[in-house]
This record gives structure tokens, sequence and C-alpha cells, in this order.
């Protein structure tokens, strides 16, 4: 729907590369009878900075100098991209992306 959540400060060295991190997507049930959600979460290292995304919601991204930073960042978006979808009466999506690796030989 356009929605663009941002965590982190932005960079022009904007990260890229391969999948370095993944939070498995589920359901996990927690104290007091609260169900909370757990997304698969991509995280890049680029030369300057890491990025953090998140598949199941497009648009919740965020940006820092280190991966700890950046999984922290990438938390508070994800609350915060939940939050503005309920507020704007949207459904939340529910997580179904998941993180796999494929070893294959590297070129000689």
């Amino acid at each position: 729907s356009g929605t663009v959540t941002l965590a982190g400060e932005a960079s022009i060295d904007a990260p890229a590369g391969d999948a370095k991190q993944h939070l498995q997507a589920s359901w996990v049930k927690a104290d007091k009878g609260i169900s909370k959600m757990k997304y698969a979460v991509i995280v890049e290292e680029g030369e300057t900075s890491f990025g953090a995304h998140v598949p199941d919601l497009p648009g919740c991204v965020a940006v820092a100098e280190n991966k700890e930073e950046v999984l922290e960042l990438i938390q508070e978006a994800i609350e915060f991209h939940i939050e503005g979808l309920r507020e704007d009466g949207q459904q939340i999506p529910q997580p179904s992306s998941s993180v796999e690796y494929v070893e294959v030989r590297a070129a000689d």
C-alpha cells in the first residue's frame, strides 16, 4: 500500500549483499496469553552500514552502523509498522516467509 517504515539513519552507501541473518517466521505464545508474531528478517552488510528488511512487511526497513543495532532498529520498525497498519484499519500480514540456505560449489 506504499507504506514505508524506516528505522536508523539512511546513508548514500545503501547496504547490499547476501542475506546474513534471519529470524524464522512463526507465532510465539507469550506470557499472560498474549500472542506475538515472529517475522523473518533479512540483514545485509554494505560497505559502511548494515540494512534489514522484512519480506512479509513490504517497506519495513532499518539501517545502522552495525548488525546488533540494525536488529534492534528493525524490531522497533516492525512494531511501529504494525501499529501504523492497525491505525489505518489495515490487516496485519501473517508471518509466512522463511530463509533457507542452499550450498553450491563456488567457481574455482
